[in-house]
């Protein structure tokens, strides 16, 4: 009568350690089940920091040390000549998705994660939950929470067939080590978060800590996120293609891009961007992409399994919202159940009407914004093509 609430959390990428460090902080056990062999590392590029991370970090006891991110204090929109054409004073910081993760994953016993474990379903009897895996593991739990992104395989199995939808358009990205930017673009950038709008595309650049987390000045990494269309049925598959010849469903990794795609990638930055931002996309080594993507989903609580963060809705990046979403959901998760005690059910209602409503809301507003940006219509309806 006196153990401990065990929690089951399928994915061990950002959603994932924000919910395990929570649960941990009201005395909940939990292990963290993440489908990759290998350490998650440099994934995501840069991060706009958010008030919900440093509050669920807060809660969980996270120490940050010297701080998270770079702070930044003008917005500058550049035109095709280089020119600033607006200037406006808007600070805030700036972090990186490796800074988030390592910063969890320090914190959490290294016990907790368990590496190379590919979730297969779950089946649930009165008040607990048991987790089979590939391996043939078997765990047994009072919660589970499919914490595990785009392609969540917990919510292939309470709601089939529900994936998430092409939006249109991809976002290239790419990082640069500080000190390898000329001099002359990194005066135009120096302490600025800056754009480039066309008609049909958007470029936007900041500083953010470096490979080591290091947020000194010369040991940073400059960011930037390129959104371009491609169309849905041959053009987004061939890119999403990798130098192997892989098919990926939704990004690609640094380090797997086609040469031919990075080549044309360069031949477009100098037809359509600034000197200075096609210096930051020349001098990017290893470019990666990700398609931009939508999902909403209409419930998130199945019994006692939860889906959360981007398994329930993908917000599109304009909104700055998806790693602030997943820390919320996890903090509002184990405040709820921390002030309900034992009642889980009743505590996992009250959870799933306030996410879905923020959930909505995000995911909506990122839609309006991201066609406007683009020049799409809205709302934007091209599925997803054959495969992916």
């Amino acid at each position: 009568m006196n153990r401990k609430p065990r929690a089951l959390v399928i994915g061990g990428s950002l959603s994932g350690l924000f919910t395990a460090t929570t649960l941990r902080a009201i005395g909940w056990d939990v292990d963290v089940f993440e489908r990759s062999p290998n350490e998650l590392d440099s994934r995501g590029g840069g991060i706009v920091l958010q008030g919900d991370v440093l509050a669920a970090f807060d809660f969980a006891g996270i120490r940050t040390g010297s701080g998270l991110g770079v702070q930044s204090g003008d917005r500058i929109y550049l035109n095709r000549a280089d020119e600033v054409i607006s200037r406006t004073y808007m600070p805030q910081t700036q972090t990186s998705w490796n800074m988030l993760y390592a910063t969890m994953r320090a914190h959490l016993p290294a016990a907790v994660v368990h590496a190379g474990e590919r979730f297969v379903r779950f089946e649930q009897n009165a008040d607990q939950i048991t987790a089979h895996f590939a391996s043939g593991r078997v765990e047994r739990g009072d919660l589970l929470i499919g914490a595990d992104g785009a392609r969540s395989a917990v919510r292939e199995q309470v709601m089939p067939g529900r994936h998430p939808r092409y939006a249109g358009y991809v976002a290239w990205r790419g990082l640069v080590p500080e000190a390898e930017l000329s001099p002359a673009a990194a005066e135009v950038l120096a302490g600025t978060f800056a754009f480039q709008q066309g008609e049909d595309h958007l470029l936007l650049e900041y500083l953010v800590p470096g490979d080591n987390r290091s947020v000194q000045a010369g040991e940073r990494r400059w960011n930037w996120v390129w959104y371009r269309k491609a169309e849905p049925m041959q053009e987004l598959p061939s890119l999403m293609t990798d130098r192997f010849g892989a098919r990926h469903a939704f990004s690609l990794a640094p380090g797997l891009m086609k040469d031919e795609d990075i080549t044309r990638l360069r031949h477009a930055a100098s037809d359509q961007l600034a000197p200075t931002f096609q210096a930051l996309v020349h001098g990017t080594r290893e470019p990666f992409a990700q398609a931009i993507l939508d999902l909403q989903v209409e419930k998130m609580v199945f019994g006692r399994a939860v889906l959360l963060g981007d398994a329930a809705f993908v917000p599109r990046p304009h909104t700055a919202g998806s790693t602030a979403k997943a820390a919320a959901n996890a903090l509002t998760l184990a405040m709820i159940l921390k002030s309900a005690n034992t009642r889980i059910d009743l505590a996992l209602a009250s959870w799933q009407k306030l996410q879905l409503r923020e959930g909505l809301a995000m995911t909506a507003w990122g839609m309006r914004m991201g066609d406007q940006i683009m020049g799409l219509p809205h709302p934007q309806r091209a599925g997803m093509p054959a495969g992916l």
